[in-house]
């Protein structure tokens, strides 16, 4: 009975990639609070950084993109939470 070899294959140079991106995503949210702009602006810019940030972090190091689609759906479910606090923030700024 032959066994196939399987190759690992490094990824190393993918999760160095994603690193810099999380880290300049990082850079931009300490920047963010500083602005001279509208709160509405900051709070909803900082809402949509820290959701991509986390789909980026589910993505590539849970490894979310060798899934199956309903999987991927799963876990994209906890997003409406984000876009509940948005509504929230949006509703409070208007009032």
């Amino acid at each position: 009975m032959a066994h196939g070899t399987t190759e690992h294959k490094s990824h190393w140079k993918e999760y160095f990639i994603i690193f810099l991106i999380l880290t300049f995503l990082t850079a931009v949210e300490i920047v963010i609070p500083g602005l001279d702009t509208a709160y509405v602006y900051k709070a909803s810019s900082l809402i949509f950084l820290a959701i991509g940030k986390a789909f980026i972090v589910a993505y590539y190091y849970m490894h979310l993109k060798d899934e199956k689609g309903w999987l991927k759906f799963i876990a994209a479910i906890p997003i409406s939470a984000g876009l509940y606090a948005l509504v929230v923030i949006l509703e409070s700024v208007y009032r």
